[in-house]
């Protein structure tokens, strides 16, 4: 996981434990005041949130504690492609270009361009160096790229 990464995640965590936790629990007990626990919607609906709450809180606690961080800035910079770099790339058959960031499967984000280590133009982009051309196996077909820029940031 990139320093980033682990950083949104560590905000995500205490946003839901300083602010959620304790907003869900008085939502239950407010629930809990309009009297039977059977028939009250409103109380299943908040005991429902604080499940996937809690669940989530677990989910970012483990995946922090079993988490590899990978600070970019730190890697040899020899102008490859790896995991956490920045890679302009060119696309030959209709010369647009396209930035992508290689990073883990948490923090991929197509629209941001933030790419899973484990998508298809990342396997087919990791290892290469600026100038090499690169074939990407899509569903529509091999797409060719050329990659123009690898930046450590």
């Amino acid at each position: 996981m990139t320093v980033n990464g682990a950083k949104a995640l560590e905000v995500e965590l205490l946003r839901l434990k300083e602010e959620e936790r304790p907003r869900i629990v008085s939502d239950i007990a407010t629930a809990r005041e309009h009297g039977d626990l059977k028939e009250n919607a409103e109380y299943h609906a908040a005991k429902e949130e604080q499940g996937f709450i809690e669940g989530r809180i677990q989910e970012i606690d483990s995946k922090l504690s079993r988490m590899q961080l990978i600070d970019v800035n730190q890697l040899n910079q020899d102008g490859r492609c790896v995991f956490g770099t920045t890679i302009t790339l060119l696309n030959l058959s209709d010369d647009s270009e396209i930035i992508y960031q290689i990073v883990g499967e948490d923090e991929s984000d197509i629209e941001s361009g933030k790419i899973s280590c484990h998508s298809p133009i990342a396997k087919a982009l990791l290892g290469n160096e600026e100038g090499d051309e690169v074939t990407v196996k899509a569903p529509m077909g091999d797409i060719l790229y050329e990659i123009l820029e690898v930046q450590y940031v």
